[in-house]
């Protein structure tokens, strides 16, 4: 399907916009074996450029293994996640996963649903626990698989902030470095949507995975090159915008990547040949319509004090919240509610902490609370 703009999923192909630079250095860390820490605010194209440089790879001798772990609740739950992904991907048909199965796993008796589909199809239950396999044979099986078949494996996994959330977590993040960290046939590309919690992960000294790798920021893609990008989109649809009205779009959401291509989209869907200011306009509002039902489950149980807070940054105000001027203007409590206010609406992940202050994580929920 030739779709105009894409959101709320990972892009490919013609749908992906610049991060040239990135891509580059990413593909050359891979093609390295760098091990790499993806960071940036949610939506932001993580997902989208791992898999551009997956599908740029074309040494034989490297093999890119991607999974997404969001389901994972448990450390047994991602042991077999990762190695039923792992087994998958690094076979070229089904009776080599079963053979990988009984040559690396033989203790196991896994449940295999078949389909005329091609491999990735393959369901694949592996049914791992405590009682038949260690989590340090798990962790293993990339090193094995790599030198059983003479490549170097690229591991990435997304939305990896899951680990965090395992019971004993810090348990299980001193096994996966003391595993990962000695591999000489693997390296690892780490990422995912929850900025804050991956920050914790992988930039605190007291941490396991601190200076695991090279920490990559995903910055947003300039306006310019949006704004090409949305006239040829429009073009390609027989229809006109002018570069400044696709400028506005991109000012609009703070150049926010998946806001970018949804606004785009809806500015395009009302647009009858050529893009008028009433055409943008209703673009905005039906994005605040789309967006409102979960911004309002997003406030639900707020404290008055934290809708302030978001209310002051709404505002402009990014620092000194602690000032008697602030704390007055804006209703904020003590200063010391100030730390309280910040810990609740970075778990939310309603705000980003930065060096030039605080700032609210989504451009949209900043309209939608002005509005």
């Amino acid at each position: 399907m030739n779709r105009a703009f894409v959101y709320g999923m990972s892009v490919e192909g013609e749908n992906f916009t610049d991060r040239v630079k990135e891509t580059k250095r990413l593909k050359m860390d891979f093609e390295n074996g760098i091990n790499v820490i993806l960071v940036s605010p949610r939506r932001m194209g993580k997902s989208s450029i791992v898999k551009k440089v997956k599908s740029e790879i074309t040494d034989p001798t490297i093999k890119v293994v991607y999974m997404d772990i969001y389901d994972c609740r448990s450390e047994y739950d991602f042991y077999n996640r990762f190695a039923s992904v792992l087994l998958k991907e690094t076979a070229t048909k089904t009776e080599q996963v079963l053979d990988n199965i009984k040559r690396f796993l033989v203790r196991l008796s896994p449940k295999i649903s078949f389909s005329p589909e091609p491999m990735s199809e393959i369901s694949l239950s592996l049914g791992i626990t405590p009682q038949n396999y260690q989590p340090e044979e798990i962790l293993q099986l990339p090193e094995l698989i790599a030198q059983e078949q003479g490549v170097h494996l690229i591991i990435c996994i997304d939305e990896f902030q899951q680990i965090g959330e395992f019971g004993d977590s810090l348990t299980v993040q001193k096994r996966l470095r003391g595993i990962w960290q000695h591999q000489q046939n693997v390296s690892y590309c780490l990422f995912g949507s929850k900025k804050h919690l991956m920050t914790k992960l992988f930039q605190n000294r007291k941490m396991p995975f601190y200076q695991f790798g090279e920490m990559m920021y995903l910055d947003k893609i300039p306006t310019d090159d949006w704004v090409k990008f949305i006239c040829t989109r429009f073009k390609k649809q027989g229809k006109i915008i002018s570069e400044e009205l696709a400028q506005r779009i991109c000012e609009k959401v703070d150049n926010h990547s998946s806001y970018v291509q949804q606004l785009a989209w809806n500015v395009l869907a009302e647009t009858e040949k050529e893009t008028t200011e009433q055409d943008f306009e209703n673009g905005v509002q039906a994005l605040m319509s789309q967006c409102s039902g979960l911004f309002e489950q997003q406030i639900q149980g707020l404290t008055s004090y934290q809708l302030n807070f978001i209310r002051a940054l709404c505002r402009g105000v990014h620092t000194d919240f602690g000032s008697k001027a602030v704390l007055e203007e804006y209703n904020l409590g003590t200063k010391s509610n100030i730390s309280r206010i910040k810990t609740a609406l970075l778990e939310r992940e309603l705000i980003d902490v930065t060096e030039d202050g605080i700032f609210l994580e989504d451009p949209v929920f900043k309209l939608w609370m002005n509005r």
